[in-house]
């Protein structure tokens, strides 16, 4: 899956509003590597996360998402931004095989763990095991972020915090855990 034109047209204007309209601290963008496929992987808040996200790379990033937003006239913007669908009322192993295709031509997958947006009074919800395994598969690193703060206009002390690349091993489920711990560290929890 090759960047697109429209992606690059795009992520200069989002760039632009989200730091006039939101304000975000950015800490940690020296953790993303400019090169070589990896996974994103972190905190999910708002529906404006991934365009932080976007903001803060200088690649693009291949989303994936929940296949509803893929209708009606949020389709053809999905589309063109790279977004992969995914159905969440079922697993995907095609869309497993499309991400770890994705990885391994050396681009970047963001992926929400949660599975949806925390609305919990908990600092996370515990993670689907979707971003350590197609890590693991590829043995590419995992690069952990965590957004806090609030979605104000004009300044709601948003933050977005890149953690170190790391790489996960073959237990999944030790792998998912040390994932969270990560997220939480970055979070900043007390």
């Amino acid at each position: 899956m090759k960047d697109n034109l429209f992606y690059k047209f795009a992520k200069p204007i989002i760039k632009f509003l989200s730091f006039v309209i939101f304000h975000p601290k950015y800490e940690g963008k020296e953790n993303l590597p400019d090169k070589g496929g990896y996974v994103l992987a972190g905190t999910h808040t708002n529906n404006l996360d991934c365009f932080m996200l976007i903001a803060a790379n200088k690649r693009q990033v291949h989303f994936l998402a929940k296949s509803s937003l893929f209708k009606g006239i949020t389709k053809p913007f999905m589309k063109m931004m790279g977004v992969i669908p995914v159905d969440r009322s079922r697993k995907n192993p095609e869309i497993m095989d499309l991400s770890r295709e994705v990885l391994r031509e050396g681009n970047i997958i963001g992926i929400f763990p949660e599975g949806t947006i925390n609305k919990t009074k908990d600092p996370i919800m515990p993670f689907k095991y979707g971003a350590v395994k197609m890590a693991n598969d590829t043995k590419v690193p995992i690069i952990p972020f965590a957004i806090t703060g609030k979605y104000k206009v004009f300044g709601g002390k948003l933050k977005i915090k890149f953690g170190q690349p790391y790489y996960t091993n073959d237990d999944i489920e030790k792998s998912n855990n040390e994932l969270m711990k990560k997220v939480v560290s970055l979070m900043e929890v007390k």
